[in-house]
């Protein structure tokens, strides 16, 4: 066989290596290390490319291309989101990505991003909870202790300073599970039997619940005043977890409105409710918590920038390990014209 050259080959990410590297830096270094990208693009917000994901849906679930480009560097996610996975002994969401250089159209990274979109999506609350929780928030109810509770946590504690979290899922054998993970990580972790009583004397009060339906997960009066809501489980058409009235008494605070809202919590509200977005927040051009009795919430479904963000985060952490493989991808003649002559010549690999 040919022997690939170098520009031909793809440094991949394997799950293998994607929890090797995470090991490797640590996870709350590695949260920071995404937040960081996330707040570097999001303060280049207006050099990208943006459009609201690519979404087929099906009675079961759906599945998502996620693009973006920032003129130099063109990434996008697979990712998929079904429901009822979790009955069948599979995952909720899996993803893959890559990146490529707009220059040549060479990928640069291919990625496993199943793991890296828990890890991106929690260092985004986090970073969103740096601006808008209030000042000194320790306590945080997490409400759905699904895949992503124990990163959502470990998130606001690297980015906000959490010391609790008080957890609730109505089903009890997900909060033993997010208990016995967070065992050990300097938080400490309250189980409680309801979600009023998981919201007691919380400061963040984060949905993430998995059912594709309208759904009070928070019902207005559970919402007190001084608050901020991180709600990231209401993330396509017809799924949601807050009552209107939290909504019409908040701050909203969104990624993208054009996506938020066919997605969001505010698909409940007029198409003209007024929403700020995060990366004016994070620029300067407006504030963000204004006042100790304001209800800040954060309405994030994920956007492709953060995408773009990690991918970039995980190119520049490889360098330098063991946590890729150069994977030969592209097909690459000594003569670029001559592809059919590359196959004829090539000694084929016997069948295993």
């Amino acid at each position: 066989m040919t022997t690939p050259s170098d520009k031909a080959l793809v440094p991949f990410v394997s799950v293998d290596q994607m929890m090797g590297l995470v090991h490797h830096l640590g996870i709350e270094e590695t949260i920071r290390g995404l937040a960081a990208h996330i707040e570097e693009d999001f303060l280049r917000w207006e050099s990208f490319d943006k459009t609201p994901r690519v979404a087929s849906h099906s009675a079961v679930g759906v599945i998502e291309l996620m693009p973006t480009s920032d003129g130099e560097m063109y990434g996008f996610k697979y990712v998929n989101g079904h429901p009822k996975n979790t009955r069948e002994g599979l995952q909720t969401v899996t993803a893959f990505g890559l990146l490529a250089d707009v220059y040549t159209g060479y990928p640069k990274l291919l990625t496993e991003m199943t793991l890296l979109t828990a890890l991106r999506t929690a260092a985004m609350s986090g970073l969103a909870a740096k601006h808008l929780a209030p000042k000194n928030a320790r306590v945080m109810a997490m409400i759905g202790n699904g895949a992503q509770a124990e990163f959502q946590s470990l998130a606001m504690k690297a980015l906000v300073g959490l010391e609790e979290v008080r957890l609730y899922d109505i089903d009890a054998e997900a909060t033993r599970k997010c208990a016995r993970n967070l065992a050990g990580s300097g938080l400490r972790v309250v189980s409680c039997a309801t979600a009023e009583e998981a919201i007691e004397g919380a400061q963040i009060l984060t949905t993430c619940t998995a059912d594709k339906q309208y759904a009070t997960i928070l019902s207005d009066n559970m919402v007190g005043s001084g608050v901020h809501v991180n709600a990231i489980g209401g993330d396509c058409p017809g799924k949601t977890e807050l009552a209107p009235g939290i909504l019409t008494r908040s701050t909203i605070f969104v990624e993208y409105p054009e996506q938020t809202r066919i997605e969001g919590e505010i698909q409940q509200l007029d198409p003209d409710h007024p929403v700020q977005e995060f990366w004016r927040v994070l620029s300067g051009e407006i504030p963000g918590r204004q006042g100790s009795a304001e209800v800040t919430l954060f309405d994030s479904v994920g956007f492709a920038i953060e995408d773009f963000s990690a991918l970039r985060f995980v190119r520049n952490a490889i360098e330098g390990t063991p946590y890729y493989t150069p994977l030969d991808l592209l097909a690459d003649p000594d003569e670029p014209r001559d592809l059919y002559g590359m196959l004829m010549r090539a000694t084929p690999t016997p069948a295993a």
